[in-house]
């Protein structure tokens, strides 16, 4: 099948890249003319693992195409994907100026019949709107006799594993109320829909629907838990020990039951504004949806917190090693990242950073610039040099059986603030740590000898 995708971030090149993968010939327009040049050359702009393979050995083989026409993209297309981005505007609400731009074009431009296909995340009511656009211009145009569907096909991807996702779909959403839309899509989808049928046909708000509540939910599970763990913390409890109790109920599993300092990226804290802001807008109090973002937005000063009280409130001079810049690991996305939250309340507070991630390091840099209180380092040992505390931001794979020796060794004092539980608190104080984590017993090496 001929499929057109609008946008090359996240959701659209990754989408582009495996609808290629399975033989469909794809055709992915950006407006961005560097960026269509670079991922021509197999050049990736986000860090995915797998993806640049599968991106160039697709576009080799012509089934993955990259343009800036949207003309010849359009008449390319028996499907067009909507893939654009939704920033959120100034009130939480998400902004669909890019959406209704690309709808429009599509109007412009199309000269048979059409799926059109948001698959950018976008609110309840948002179909219409395409619809609305897409019909305003074909009117204008003298050319009502095309027809076309807007469906609702949201996804459900993760950084980091957004290719095994879409490889690999847990759920494949359909809203559209039109037999042969579904048809066309189902066609489509048919490579991902072997095994058993993954397919869940619904009407086209419903679909809209389902992805914001789906990543509200899964807010709401992480705030929860970070709840449980300051609540834990203060009441001499554990909260491994309690996420392990709890997970072994199927009815909760252990998905997104981990403690730490809070959520962030391109998605949870977008997608709950603007469900946040969609209630508002009919008058209904969201209250837990409220809570969830209050809960994430004091989460992520917890860390600084737990510093501040450990060098009484005399932080200015000094300096921190920190592991981990990205919001989560495998991937360089910086969106809404604990990490930014907590380096710059320590500059704030007159310290200095030293930090390590293995990706996020180019970001970091294309965020922050050159400042006099962040230092960039090639390893993670080479953060540690001549500082006063490590801090652990982001689980990422290499920080979960270091060398404390080493890191012992160059920090001025043996403290470690760890902000996701990679180690325990009994085997770090034996080591001759101060250890802080979230949600447990905090051993100062005064504690040592009672062990």
């Amino acid at each position: 099948m001929n499929v057109t995708v609008f946008g090359t971030g996240y959701v659209g090149l990754v989408q582009g890249a495996i609808l290629s993968e399975v033989g469909h010939h794809v055709v992915c327009v950006d407006v961005d003319a560097d960026k269509v040049e670079q991922l021509k050359l197999g050049i990736i702009p986000i860090y995915e693992p797998g993806l640049e393979a599968i991106v160039k050995e697709n576009h080799a083989a012509g089934r993955l195409e990259f343009t800036t026409d949207a003309v010849a993209a359009i008449q390319h297309g028996q499907v067009q994907f909507v893939a654009v981005g939704t920033p959120p505007d100034e009130d939480g609400s998400a902004d669909l100026t890019y959406v209704l731009n690309v709808a429009a074009t599509i109007g412009e431009h199309m000269e048979r019949d059409q799926v059109i296909v948001n698959k950018s995340t976008v609110p309840v009511g948002s179909a219409d709107k395409v619809r609305a656009a897409v019909e305003k211009v074909l009117k204008r145009r003298g050319r009502s006799d095309i027809s076309f569907d807007v469906v609702s096909n949201p996804e459900f991807l993760k950084e980091g594993s957004a290719v095994a996702d879409c490889q690999k779909p847990d759920r494949i959403i359909i809203g559209t109320d039109c037999a042969a839309s579904i048809d066309i899509m189902r066609e489509l989808y048919a490579p991902f829909n072997r095994n058993h049928d993954k397919v869940i046909v619904m009407d086209v708000k419903s679909a809209e629907l389902t992805k914001y509540a789906a990543n509200c939910m899964l807010a709401t599970k992480i705030s929860f838990m970070n709840e449980m763990a300051n609540l834990a913390e203060l009441l001499g409890a554990d909260i491994e020990a309690v996420r392990q109790g709890i997970g072994s109920d199927p009815r909760i599993g252990y998905h997104f039951i981990y403690p730490g300092v809070g959520y962030g990226g391109s998605c949870f804290p977008k997608d709950l504004q603007a469900l946040i802001h969609t209630a508002n807008s009919i008058d209904f109090d969201a209250k837990l949806l409220k809570a969830v973002e209050s809960r994430n937005k004091e989460q992520k000063t917890t860390l600084f917190q737990k510093i501040n009280q450990h060098f009484n409130a005399q932080l200015k001079g000094k300096t921190f090693a920190i592991w981990g810049l990205s919001f989560k690991p495998n991937t360089d996305d910086m969106r809404d990242a604990p990490s930014r939250v907590l380096m710059e309340a320590l500059w704030s507070a007159g310290a200095k950073v030293q930090a390590y991630d293995p990706e996020a390091m180019e970001e970091t840099q294309r965020i922050y610039g050159n400042r006099e209180y962040l230092t960039l380092c090639g390893t993670k040992e080479a953060a540690l040099k001549n500082t006063d505390a490590l801090i652990i931001v982001t689980e990422w794979q290499n920080f979960r059986a270091p060398d404390f020796e080493l890191i012992k060794a160059l920090l001025s004092e043996p403290t470690i603030f760890d902000g996701r539980n990679l180690y325990e608190p009994n085997r770090m104080a034996a080591k001759g740590f101060n250890y802080y984590s979230v949600g447990r017993a905090n051993l100062p090496l005064a504690a040592i000898s009672k062990i």
